[in-house]
């Protein structure tokens, strides 16, 4: 499922840096009840994203989240690939 972010009846997805290179986009709305079906929904929609999110850290809602955490409708959950910097 995609839909505009910030909806009410999905999580939004937001591709950071990397990851939004990889997926063409700044986001997608998706269903799903945990980070994991939320990164595999991802996936699915856009499978370049696939190796990005394979090593990314994930944020919901502004704190770090594993893929067993709990999406509701509504959430956040935002890609973040590994980078270098100083």
């Amino acid at each position: 499922m995609t839909d505009r972010p910030g909806s009410d009846h999905g999580v939004t997805v937001r591709y950071w840096a990397g990851a939004r290179a990889a997926a063409g986009r700044s986001s997608d709305v998706v269903s799903a009840a945990t980070v994991a079906q939320a990164v595999a929904a991802a996936v699915a929609l856009r499978p370049t994203l696939g190796p990005v999110a394979a090593v990314a850290t994930f944020l919901v809602d502004g704190r770090a989240a594993t893929g067993e955490h709990p999406l509701t409708p509504g959430s956040t959950l935002e890609i973040l690939p590994p980078f270098a910097g100083g």
